[in-house]
């Protein structure tokens, strides 16, 4: 049976409410001869959220939703999962990351931490994983897993979801994690909440509470999966601290027998070609020199190199300089950029959207350079300059060649 939706004539009574309520637009109400309005549901955009039903009180909408897609028993579903990205041997540091709040979750949920590592001849990296806390690695070793690819990593961890049922499954927010977490959810038939900031647990439910930016960062939204199993969600990177590193800590590690003529590949690797354009790497800086609208014109940036040269930091930018082409977009901070957490974040000519620190307000300190003193940023930031940015950063520069010759 597939879902359906209908509003019964006899009941409504045109009142709009369910209309306001639907999150999609999918509702609209059409006069009728009689006393009331009625209320009118396009299929073609309806979700079949169940949102329009619970609000109507007259119970005047009935919702049938497809019982293959009700929901699970739960009780089958335990342990806190923790997806090990790597690349070429190297695990992300957002893994750490993750091993760090899914142990607080772990802990709350009385449950288990456990990792999945897949790559090929990845089998030695178990331990590094065991030493930030998990209990469990399940190792996936393979050569077909050499490079990522959708495809097989999707059918590899889908066949693991389903046959030990974790609770809560955390990916990173990365290329590789954004490009299969949703194929993975597809497939498992689960929600995925991605880009996540916060995450909690409702300990008498067990349902994860997942907050992330929403409406282009203007509020910030709180997510559940409450009838279906597991948990999926995406953090960026610097969200969380790191795992801290215990030497020589006892875990488990489970090699999974990979059947390969299971694992369908439809895409060829024909090679990598690496970032050139930064020698530091923006996420990875402890310091980073940043500039938004501010700096006016793509030459403005070569300064921002210059102070960051002497820093020994990187450079970054808003959405804003991006989009004016006056740096590359992997230079980019913000919710639809990267997300850092510098120990000095310098921000010349940044307004402070919400859509920018979002990314970067994890800083530990932030100096604001800004005419605009009355802006977002100034009023946020640890020390705020007021002045132009022209003039200050060649002031800044030159202060610091001063020290380092007297030294």
């Amino acid at each position: 049976m597939a879902n359906s939706i209908k509003v019964l004539s006899d009941k409504c009574v045109g009142c709009g409410q369910c209309a306001g309520a639907c999150p999609f637009g999918a509702i609209s109400t059409l006069e009728r001869p009689e006393q009331f309005k009625l209320a009118v549901i396009d299929l073609n955009k309806c979700a079949y959220c169940g949102i329009c039903s619970q609000t109507c009180k007259f119970s005047a909408i009935e919702l049938k939703k497809d019982a293959s897609q009700s929901s699970v028993d739960k009780s089958e579903y335990r342990g806190v999962w923790v997806y090990a990205e790597q690349r070429r041997g190297e695990i992300a540091g957002v893994v750490y990351e993750l091993l760090n709040e899914g142990k607080r979750l772990a802990k709350q949920l009385g449950t288990t931490l456990s990792a999945v590592l897949i790559g090929d001849g990845i089998k030695s990296k178990a331990q590094d994983l065991i030493n930030r806390g998990a209990d469990k690695v399940y190792v996936c070793d393979d050569p077909i897993f050499i490079e990522f690819q959708d495809d097989p990593y999707t059918s590899i961890l889908t066949q693991l979801i389903k046959k030990e049922k974790p609770e809560i499954i955390l990916m990173g927010a990365t290329n590789i994690g954004r490009s299969f977490s949703s194929r993975v959810a597809a497939r498992v038939r689960t929600g995925l909440t991605a880009d996540c900031t916060s995450l909690e647990i409702d300990v008498e439910t067990r349902n994860l509470q997942q907050t992330r930016p929403a409406f282009g960062g203007n509020i910030m939204a709180t997510i559940l999966t409450p009838q279906h199993r597991p948990q999926m969600s995406t953090v960026r990177r610097k969200v969380f601290k790191e795992a801290k590193v215990e030497e020589g800590r006892k875990g488990e590690i489970i090699d999974c027998k990979v059947d390969v003529a299971t694992l369908v590949n439809r895409t060829k690797f024909l090679g990598f070609i690496k970032d050139a354009s930064s020698n530091v790497n923006v996420g990875d800086a402890d310091i980073i020199v940043s500039g938004g609208r501010g700096v006016g014109k793509s030459e403005g940036f070569k300064l921002l190199e210059e102070l960051a040269e002497l820093l020994g930091g990187a450079v970054g930018a808003s959405r804003a300089a991006v989009d004016s082409d006056w740096i590359p977009y992997s230079r980019q901070i913000g919710q639809t950029g990267k997300t850092v957490a510098p120990k000095v974040y310098i921000a010349c000519g940044i307004s402070g959207q919400i859509q920018h620190t979002v990314g970067m307000s994890s800083s530990d300190i932030i100096i604001a350079i800004n005419k605009d003193a009355s802006c977002p940023m100034m009023q946020t930031a640890t020390y705020a300059l007021e002045g132009d940015l022209y003039e200050i950063i060649p002031n800044i520069a030159k202060e610091i060649k001063t020290i380092r010759c007297n030294d």
